[in-house]
């Protein structure tokens, strides 16, 4: 992969266009990215990896920060465009992240999508290929086959990574390699291994808890059975040996004492159901000869209670026969009954409607009472034409008094509009002028509000640079007495260092074994061996001084880390506020914000009073035509008033002679009416009651002849034998028991073995029946004991065989258990198996070391005078450490191998940079080859000396036999006379603009 081209705009500090030509700076093998802090080093590397994968390195993508630049225009949008050649293929990303634009219309923004587009160099010039986020990636990653975070370790070198990756812990370093080389598949393994050892073991505990669940129910279907209490339930948990064979063994023993008390209980249960049976026999002859003793009793009260009835019976026959012809004058006297009770009602209206007739028809008879009727309907005839004329006349009045309500309505508009429309010149004056004050503040409200978020934005960046400054001060504070810290924590370690080689001898001497050669003389004897001084300093305590100074340098480096950031956080808002003070910008944005706060509340109205201005024009011209209308209508009603007079007048002289002596017609027609009703009424009472009296002469004549028919002498005779049905019924109901009961008495005098009981003596039930329920007591006793204990064997029977089934399915889940569990332990390094400790994913990861070991020792060698080499270690770490993932460096001139942390500022330079471009050929070998030609080094040359300088240029500038180019970001001085090819980036308070330097010649 080699890069051409770079153009940013409106991108982090670069707010005009920016162009940056690599294969100018490429020429000289090696080149140089500096500028002032903040200036935008970084932000050119950004761009290559924003351009590439769509985003900036992850630990520049922070929640809530944005790729725009805060110096650029509102109208110039954010683009970058990379030109490079991979795979063969020149290529040119162009990319727009989401970001806000004016509107083209009115005020305020609107948010562009984000935009990509990916176009080739071909013979014929530049083809378009695709438009879209995801093809674009799917196509970039596929033709460098690095993901993002490889990318910004193999060509984006970051030597402070590397610098803490020689310094780190196993764990530390196993995260990196993870990312790189994607080892997450055998972490999963090693998950997938361990959630199935988890399942495994979850399976069988089930298990074993299951038998245990099987063991206790089969103790409730047990009960207190005898034998069972010398033997108790084994008193085993899940996971516990011997589970099984206790469970089997005592539901042995449980099914056998059920089964024995079974025997007993069904040899106890025939004994009892024989006295059972003799105790029911000798109870039931004492009830049958009680039985027979009562009846023969009840039959003699019951017999002499009949002859004393004798006189009642002959008194009943009598009245039922009376009775039942009586029944046949009945209907005759029902029908006189009836014929005289309507005989009576008829008469008594008669009577009251003669008392309602005048005087002159009080005595009058059918007849003359329909022909009076018949002359009264004649004169309602004549009334009816009459009342509808009447009608009319009060239509005619209702008509003229709603003309006159009309008239008084359209007086009282006609004058209101005309008092509105004398107004009219003075009220359209007052609402124009509305209208343009309104406009007026609309306009100065859009003036203030462009001066005002300016104003704002400027006292925030304001405020931001006090804060900042503050801030400053307190870590220039703390940056003061860390680096004391660490003054005192390093001269500590070199205290104890010299006292520790002082003394060194003592600690070889300890090592010597009899008869065994010296690892430094090689004698077999030993003499005089050294022996420890007071106060000797062990290995021990010289790394834990070493560990404290690592601290201190740690603290030390990041507090001045973020002294840096907070230097340069408060650069960009002292850039962005400007020369005003605080105070001043927070009146200016106070003044500001009032006026715009008063312009714009005037502003509100004008829509208000543009309504109102067109709602009284329309009003102007409906009162106009209004007004010609109501002349009309008045005209209209004058000439319907005139008629309305004409015609009425014309009805009251014809009603004057139909009402008589009554107010109106509608009374003279109603007490017609009342007069045809009575006369009509007094006529039908005098038929009915005619009618009535012929009916009830002949109910008479029926019931004498009924009566006399019966046998009785006279009507009344026949009335009193007449009873009601229920008495009748009563009466045949007593005759019949009576019959009933002599036939019953006389059945009862037939039976032989009634007599002979009564001859024997009295019966004792009662002894009897207790002799026989204490022995189905007994029985039942004997009878549940049996079916106790025939359920208790058929259910620890089926109890048993569950337990025998779960015992049987747990067999294969612990094997299984078992053999996942020596895999999971095995990967996970917890198993005695594994000699070394190692989990999968760091054996993996120790394999991949090693090759960045030697990768990175060809170029260190060279760097270091042959000095030093980093080789890979495997040795187990102590206490809860990863093993296999240790890196040491060995010292050529001591012969020593030594942990890379005990390398000095420089030494950890350049061997970082020896391991970063060591994991880049390894990683790129694993890309699948993938050529790269392009690399950057950010940061760390300060620490070299002239010559470790002059040998790490040395073996960059021998990139160059594979056709590289090398771009350094560094602060050193020293670099800008070394390296020809410089890319200066020039802070100003307008944005960042980049320049080209090669062999003193500035573009």
């Amino acid at each position: 992969m080699r890069l051409h081209r770079l153009e940013v705009t409106a991108f982090g500090p670069f707010a005009e266009p920016q162009r940056i030509d690599f294969d100018a700076l490429s020429g000289a093998g090696i080149f140089l990215l500096h500028g002032p802090t903040g200036a935008g080093k970084t932000s050119v590397l950004d761009a290559v990896c924003y351009a590439l994968y769509g985003s900036v390195p992850g630990s520049r993508q922070a929640p809530g920060t944005t790729l725009r630049s805060d110096h650029a225009a509102p109208d110039t949008p954010t683009a970058v465009t990379l030109e490079l050649t991979v795979g063969g293929r020149r290529l040119e990303i162009t990319r727009r992240p989401e970001q806000d634009r004016p509107k083209k219309r009115g005020s305020g923004t609107t948010k562009d999508k984000a935009q990509s587009l990916l176009r080739e160099h071909t013979g014929e010039g530049w083809t378009a290929l695709s438009r879209s986020h995801q093809e674009i990636a799917e196509e970039i990653e596929q033709l460098l086959g690095m993901s993002r975070e490889q990318f910004c370790q193999v060509v984006l070198l970051p030597q402070g990574e590397f610098a803490q990756f020689l310094r780190a812990g196993a764990e530390a370093r196993g995260r990196l390699l993870g990312r790189l080389f994607d080892t997450r598949r055998f972490a999963a393994v090693e998950t997938l291994l361990a959630d199935r050892r988890r399942a495994a073991e979850a399976k069988v505990r089930a298990g074993d808890e299951k038998v245990l669940a099987a063991a206790q129910r089969l103790a409730q279907a047990a009960g207190d059975c005898g034998d069972l209490r010398a033997w108790p339930l084994p008193a085993l948990q899940p996971g516990d040996p011997g589970l099984a064979a206790a469970v089997r063994a005592w539901a042995a023993v449980a099914r056998c004492s059920a089964r024995e008390r079974l025997t007993v209980a069904e040899y106890a249960l025939a004994a009892v159901e024989g006295r059972h049976h003799a105790a029911r026999r000798a109870a039931e002859e004492a009830r049958e000869l009680d039985r027979l003793q009562r009846r023969h009793a009840e039959t003699a009260r019951r017999a002499a209670l009949l002859r004393a009835a004798g006189p009642e019976r002959e008194r009943v026959r009598d009245l039922l026969d009376r009775a039942r012809r009586g029944a046949l004058v009945a209907p005759a006297l029902e029908l006189r009954g009836a014929a005289a009770a309507a005989h009576l009602t008829a008469a008594h209206a008669e009577s009251l409607a003669r008392a309602a007739l005048p005087p002159a028809l009080a005595e009058a008879g059918t007849e003359q009472l329909a022909t009076v009727e018949q002359r009264l309907r004649e004169d309602l005839g004549a009334v009816g034409a009459a009342q509808r004329a009447e009608q009319r006349s009060a239509q005619i009045g209702r008509e003229r008094a709603t003309l006159e309500r009309e008239s008084r309505d359209a007086e009282e508009q006609h004058r209101e509009s005309a008092d509105w429309l004398a107004r009219w010149d003075a009220t359209r004056t007052a609402l124009q002028d509305r209208v343009d004050a309104a406009q007026q503040a609309a306009t100065l409200a859009e003036q203030l509000a462009g001066r005002l978020e300016p104003a704002r934005m400027q006292l925030t960046a304001a405020r931001r640079r006090d804060a900042l400054a503050a801030d400053a001060e307190a870590v220039r504070g703390e940056l003061l007495s860390v680096r004391e810290e660490s003054s005192a924590a390093r001269e500590r370690w070199l205290e104890l260092k010299e006292a520790r080689l002082r003394g060194i001898a003592a600690e070889l001497a300890a090592a010597l074994t009899a008869g065994e050669p010296c690892a430094v003389c090689g004698s077999a004897e030993h003499p005089a061996p050294a022996r420890p001084a007071p106060g000797h300093v062990d290995r021990a305590a010289e790394d834990a001084a070493h560990v404290r100074f690592e601290a201190a340098e740690e603290r030390r480096a990041a507090v001045e880390s973020r002294l840096a950031a907070v230097r340069e956080a408060e650069a960009e808002a002292a850039s962005a506020a400007g020369a005003s003070g605080t105070a001043e910008l927070l009146a200016l944005t106070a003044d500001l914000s009032a006026r715009h706060a008063a312009a714009h509340a005037d502003a509100a109205g004008l829509h208000t009073a543009r309504e109102r201005l067109a709602r009284a024009e329309r009003e102007h011209d409906a009162r106009s035509s209004d007004r010609l209308d109501a002349e009309r209508r008045a005209a209209a009603r004058a000439s319907r008033r005139e008629a309305l007079d004409r015609e009425q007048a014309s009805l009251e002289a014809e009603l004057v002679l139909v009402r008589g002596d009554s107010p109106s017609v509608a009374a003279r027609a109603r007490t017609l009416e009342d007069r045809i009703r009575m006369v009509t009424g007094a006529a039908a009472s005098l038929r009915r009651a005619e009618v009535t009296a012929a009916r009830l002469k002949e109910a008479d004549d029926q019931l004498a002849d009924a009566a006399f028919k019966a046998g009785f002498d006279t009507v009344e005779a026949a009335a009193d034998a007449v009873l009601p049905e229920y008495e009748r019924t009563a009466l045949q109901h007593r005759t019949d028991t009576w019959q009933a009961e002599e036939a019953m008495l006389a059945e009862r005098a037939a039976e032989g073995d009634t007599a002979a009981a009564a001859g024997l003596p009295p019966a004792d039930p009662h002894t009897a029946e207790a002799a026989e329920e204490r022995a189905a007591a007994r029985l039942r006793a004997a009878a549940s004991a049996v079916d106790a204990a025939r359920v208790r064997c058929a259910e620890l029977d089926r109890l048993s065989r569950q337990a025998e089934q779960e015992l049987r399915a747990l067999g294969p889940l612990r094997e299984a258990y078992e053999r996942v569990a020596r895999l999971a332990g095995l990967t996970a390094g917890t198993s005695a198996d594994n000699e070394r400790k190692m989990r999968l994913e760091a054996y993996v990861l120790a394999a991949r070391l090693e090759q960045v070991a030697a990768a990175a020792t060809v170029r260190l060698l060279r760097m270091s005078g042959g000095r030093y080499t980093l080789v890979h270690s495997d040795a187990r770490a102590g206490g809860r450490g990863r093993s296999g993932l240790g890196l040491h460096v060995v010292d050529a001139w001591t012969g020593s191998e030594r942990d890379t942390a005990t390398l000095s500022g420089g030494e950890t330079f350049f061997a970082s940079l020896a391991l970063a471009l060591g994991l880049a050929d390894v990683v790129t070998d694993e890309a699948g080859g993938m050529r790269l030609d392009t690399l950057f080094i950010d940061e760390g040359f300060g620490s070299l000396d002239d010559q470790a300088l002059d040998e790490v240029l040395d073996v960059l500038d021998s990139l160059r036999e594979r056709d590289r180019s090398v771009g350094i970001v560094s602060h050193v001085g020293d670099l800008r006379t070394r390296v020809q090819a410089q890319l200066e980036i020039v802070k100003q308070r307008g944005g960042s603009v980049v320049r080209h330097r090669t062999a003193g010649v500035t573009d």
